[in-house]
């Protein structure tokens, strides 16, 4: 869906740069371009972010990695497309924001730097539209023309496709279902007082913060999750709770959008089933009846997806280039 056709393909290079810039790690590859076919990664190499280091230091490690990279390909390369934490100037590959995880990150120029360096161009989206553009055209959403990507990990973050392709709004930051309003308001368990957003009880961060503030145990996602599995009834409130908010936000989301099919990806969709459960009897509670069977699926790339989503965002800039 979306993806460039066999014709336009053969006027490209064969192959490409992808980067995936996270708070603990940076992935790079080279990826093959077959004629319309999925992007395949040929060699792949992961170094430690290191983000304490800030942001210009973040920054000349990126250069390096894709520059190590482009020397080693076998052929000539069509350009870099890169996926990166924060929110990214849709008009000039900048990062406009990036929170404490990335200290220093905001405003770094990445797009710019790697086309200097590199003399390719650079194509820089951020790492949830990213995964949302790969799993839409090559994952879960593959063979659908609409569809809303969420993934739910430390953050809370989304993506939209539609029609084929990412939309990304006039700053380029469409899709921040996190930064929405917490449907439950002051009645979610572990909040206090004041209306927090969607992240601050449906993202993994969010869990443990809710769950220390009810019952003063720092624990992480994985281990809350796992208490609650096991009955922990404090455990059990919290999950339910991160679910049921959720469900309803994406609900709210279906209902302006009308996609194909919703994906539901990172750490905390792995929560279990009273997770699951709680995601689905919040969208049940607020859909109407003629949407109420749409598809609420499992992401399918894995980390792979940022990677795909990149390249096939590259490519799309390339197209309308030529």
């Amino acid at each position: 869906m979306g993806a460039i056709d066999s014709k336009d393909a053969c006027a490209l290079p064969q192959a490409s740069l992808a980067l995936d810039i996270g708070g603990t790690k940076i992935a790079g590859a080279v990826v093959a371009l077959e004629g319309g076919a999925q992007p395949r990664i040929v060699t792949r190499k992961t170094v430690p972010t290191e983000a304490a280091r800030g942001g210009e230091a973040v920054l000349a490690t990126v250069v390096a990695l894709a520059q190590e990279l482009a020397d080693a390909a076998e052929e000539e390369l069509a350009g870099i497309g890169v996926s990166s934490a924060g929110r990214i100037d849709a008009h000039d590959g900048s990062i406009a924001y990036a929170n404490e995880i990335m200290p220093g990150w905001t405003r770094q120029p990445v797009g710019a730097a790697l086309e200097d360096a590199c003399g390719i161009p650079a194509a820089v989206l951020n790492d949830v539209q990213a995964h949302a553009l790969g799993e839409a055209r090559w994952g879960a959403g593959r063979g659908a023309r609409t569809c809303v990507v969420v993934a739910a990990g430390t953050g809370l973050g989304g993506g939209i496709i539609a029609h084929g392709s990412i939309v990304r709004g006039h700053h380029g930051f469409a899709g921040e279902i996190g930064s929405t309003p917490n449907p439950l308001g002051s009645a979610a368990l572990g909040i206090g007082e004041g209306i927090a957003d969607l992240e601050a009880v449906a993202a993994g961060s969010g869990i443990e913060a809710c769950y220390r503030a009810l019952t003063g145990k720092a624990l992480s996602g994985a281990e809350i999750s796992q208490a609650a599995n096991e009955g922990e009834e404090d455990a059990r409130s919290i999950i339910r709770q991160a679910g049921y908010a959720l469900g309803v936000s994406l609900a709210g989301w279906t209902n302006m959008l009308d996609p194909d099919l919703i994906i539901l990806s990172g750490s905390v969709a792995k929560a279990g089933t009273l997770w699951r459960s709680e995601v689905e009897r919040g969208f049940a509670e607020r859909i109407s009846p003629v949407q109420s069977q749409l598809p609420i699926v499992d992401a399918e790339l894995g980390g792979d997806a940022p990677l795909i989503g990149a390249t096939e965002f590259l490519l799309d800039m390339l197209a309308t280039k030529r």
